[in-house]
């Protein structure tokens, strides 16, 4: 815009753990979109480091991007973006083509995913033959037949009524629980935000708040306490261990069991003051026994 920077966000710093169900909110402009795209490795951040599955992709190029994007992430939008003229099971496979995946497998896991979001009867429907729930839970189940460990959500009830909105929170928070897939998904509606562990509120390109929150019962589940259990990590070795060791890398420290983290540069250090010139000493009079000794003073 006339050659004008604009920062759409400032300062940002945060981490997504394994199996956590996160709600970013906030009004229009506050930076939600901007921050799923850097999340999604859409983006690049103009500063700062993003790391995804532990690895920093600061150096990346779109190639190696795109492969991080395709085994770790997974994306479900507001308007479905499913190919009209595709079936249901073709739509779901489309990721795995560019993974390389043989036919009779990109076939199976489609098929299996969709079975997943309880749609394992419209394999052979198009999107037209479906309800706006139906091809929301069509795109869940292409965001899932990667098996990524992340699933991002804009605004994944936005262009659905009530009751079919609550149906496909409850096929998110159920692949949550029982696949532990991470879930990130932003939102502009309340009780949306309020079926989240986590709640994320950002405001003028700010995380103004992020905290722990008691889950609001969902359809046919007990309310559940939103505090946050100890996360088990992956180990070199394939192991697991309890969440809460720590590794440095590049001179910075990271959290075992995060899928997903963005930091903002360190601050500058301040400038070190200008040395104060150096003086001659003032000439020290002869000692004498009527002069008395001052502490401090050389005599």
């Amino acid at each position: 815009m006339d050659g004008m920077q604009v920062e759409a966000l400032r300062g940002i710093t945060l981490g997504i753990a394994e199996g956590e169900y996160v709600a970013v909110t906030g009004p229009s402009g506050s930076g939600k979109s901007t921050l799923m795209h850097l999340l999604g490795a859409l983006d690049r951040p103009s500063s700062g480091r993003l790391l995804i599955g532990g690895q920093d992709t600061t150096s990346l190029d779109d190639a190696g991007l795109a492969r991080v994007r395709g085994s770790e992430i997974g994306f479900v939008f507001q308007s479905f973006q499913l190919l009209a003229r595709t079936d249901a099971q073709d739509n779901v496979a489309l990721p795995l083509v560019y993974r390389g995946v043989g036919r009779t497998e990109r076939r199976q896991r489609a098929v299996a995913a969709l079975e997943a979001v309880g749609l394992g009867h419209r394999l052979s429907h198009r999107p037209t033959q479906l309800s706006g729930g139906e091809q929301q839970r069509v795109a869940i189940a292409r965001a899932l037949v990667g098996e990524p460990r992340l699933v991002l959500a804009d605004e994944p009830t936005g262009n659905l009524d009530s009751a079919n909105g609550h149906e496909v929170l409850n096929v998110l928070e159920q692949l949550n629980r029982e696949r532990g897939v991470a879930v990130v998904l932003v939102t502009h509606d309340a009780d949306v935000a309020a079926r989240a562990n986590r709640l994320i509120r950002m405001r003028d390109g700010l995380v103004v708040a992020d905290e722990i929150q008691r889950r609001q019962e969902s359809r046919g589940e007990q309310e559940v306490q939103g505090r946050r259990t100890p996360q088990l990590a992956r180990t070199p070795q394939g192991g697991r261990t309890p969440q809460g060791g720590r590794e440095t890398d590049g001179g910075q420290e990271a959290q075992h069991g995060q899928v997903l983290a963005i930091r903002s540069p360190a601050p500058s250090p301040s400038p070190s003051p200008s040395p104060t010139p150096s003086r001659s000493p003032a000439p020290t009079p002869s000692p004498s026994s009527d002069v008395p000794d001052i502490p401090g003073q050389p005599r």
